[in-house]
C-alpha cells in the first residue's frame, strides 16, 4: 500500500531535512524551476534553480524553460514572471505575500496621478501590482532605473512611482527632476540613522552598503548606495573585512556564501530593538508552504489576458533598454 502523500498528523511538516528533501523530489516531478529573491530565508535560497534581484529574475523568468515556475517572492514578482513568460503554470507559495510599495499605489489613484501630469513619460518601479504596469511607460527596477532615465531625453518630463526615496536618489544621481510618487518601503522606510551611527563607532574599519530605498539620512552614511546584485558585488570587491547592511538582511545568506572570511552586520530599524528591518511579506514564504505549493500545485497566479498584454509593453521595454551589449569579435 502506497504511503499517504502527506504524514500522517502532519508532524514531519516541521523537519526542515524532510522538507527540503520533499522539495527537491517534488520540484523534479513537477518539472519546476524554482525562482528566489535574495530576501527568502537561507533554505529557500539554497533550493532554488536561480536567486537574484528583481531585474534578474525578471530575465530568468522569462527565459524559463519550464512548464511551471515556483516564486519564492512577492505576489508582484509572481506577477512579472506570468506576463513575461504566459505559457507556464505559475506558482506562489503564499498569494498573501505582498508589498508595502505596491499597496501605496492602487491602480484608482495611480490612474488620476498620471492624468494630472499630461505629456510626461511615467517610469514604475516594478514594485507594483499588474494594473499598475499596465498604464506604465517603463517598468524600473532599482539596478536599471539609472540606465533607463539616462536614455530619457532631457526635455520629456518624468513621472516616477511608487518609492519616493529611490526617486529621490535618483534624481541626485542623474541630475533629472522628476515628478515623485509619495510612498515607501515599510522595511527600508524604519532603518535608524542613529543605530547606524553607533554601529560606525563600534565598528570604525566597517564600511557601509544601503539600498537606494533607504531614506537620505541613510544614504548619506553609505559608502556604497545599490540594488541587492549591486551590494553584493560590493561585499565581494571592496576590501574591508567588516560590513554595516542597510538592506533587508535575507540578502545575509548570499554575502556570506559569496564573500566567506568577512563579517555583516545588519543595520537594525527604529529603536533597535524590533526587526523592523525584516520583510514581514517576504517571510510569508517557508519552507511549509513552498512543499505544499509544490504538492498541491496551489496557489497558482493567474491573470486576465488583456491585462497581460498591457503590462507586458512596459516590461519588455525596461528588457530592450537594459539588454547586455554584445561581444562583438574581432580578428
Amino acid at each position: 500500500m502506497a504511503l499517504p502523500a502527506f504524514p500522517v498528523g502532519q508532524d514531519l511538516i516541521h523537519d526542515q531535512q524532510w522538507l527540503i528533501s520533499e522539495i527537491t523530489r517534488l520540484k523534479k516531478a513537477r518539472g519546476a524551476v524554482l525562482l528566489a529573491h535574495y530576501y527568502q530565508e537561507g533554505a529557500i535560497q539554497d533550493l532554488a534553480d536561480f536567486v537574484g534581484d528583481s531585474l534578474e529574475l525578471a530575465r530568468a523568468a522569462k527565459r524559463a524553460n519550464a512548464s511551471t515556475i515556483v516564486f519564492c517572492g512577492v505576489r508582484f514578482m509572481a506577477e512579472v514572471a506570468k506576463i513575461l513568460n504566459p505559457d507556464a503554470e505559475v506558482l506562489l507559495p503564499d498569494l498573501e505575500a505582498g508589498c508595502s510599495l505596491e499597496e501605496s499605489c492602487s491602480p484608482e489613484e495611480y490612474r488620476r496621478w498620471r492624468e494630472e501630469h499630461p505629456g510626461h513619460v511615467a517610469l514604475t518601479y516594478i514594485n507594483c501590482s499588474a494594473a499598475v504596469k499596465a498604464m506604465s511607460d517603463i517598468i524600473v527596477t532599482s539596478s536599471s532605473a539609472e540606465t533607463i532615465i539616462r536614455q530619457i531625453p532631457v526635455e520629456t518630463p518624468i513621472l516616477f512611482a511608487p518609492d519616493r526615496h529611490l526617486g529621490a536618489y535618483l534624481e541626485r544621481v542623474t541630475g533629472r527632476s522628476m515628478v515623485l510618487w509619495p510612498g515607501t518601503c515599510i522595511v527600508h522606510e524604519q532603518f535608524s540613522a542613529k543605530a547606524l551611527m553607533e554601529l560606525k563607532v563600534d565598528h570604525p574599519d566597517a564600511a557601509v552598503a544601503a539600498h537606494p530605498e533607504c531614506p537620505d539620512a541613510i544614504l548619506a552614511l553609505a559608502d556604497h548606495v545599490g540594488s541587492t546584485s549591486s551590494i553584493l558585488r560590493f561585499v565581494q570587491q571592496h576590501p574591508a573585512t567588516t560590513f554595516l547592511i542597510a538592506t533587508e538582511p535575507g540578502i545575509i545568506h548570499q554575502m556570506e556564501r559569496l564573500a566567506p572570511g568577512k563579517k555583516f552586520i545588519p543595520v537594525p530599524g527604529g529603536s533597535g530593538e524590533c526587526a523592523c528591518n525584516t520583510c514581514p511579506y517576504m517571510k510569508r514564504n517557508t519552507l511549509a508552504n513552498l512543499y505544499t505549493c509544490l504538492r498541491d500545485g496551489q496557489p497558482r497566479l493567474e491573470l486576465p489576458e488583456e491585462l497581460r498584454l498591457q503590462a507586458l509593453r512596459p516590461l519588455e521595454r525596461m528588457l530592450a533598454m537594459t539588454a547586455p551589449t554584445p561581444v562583438v569579435a574581432t580578428d
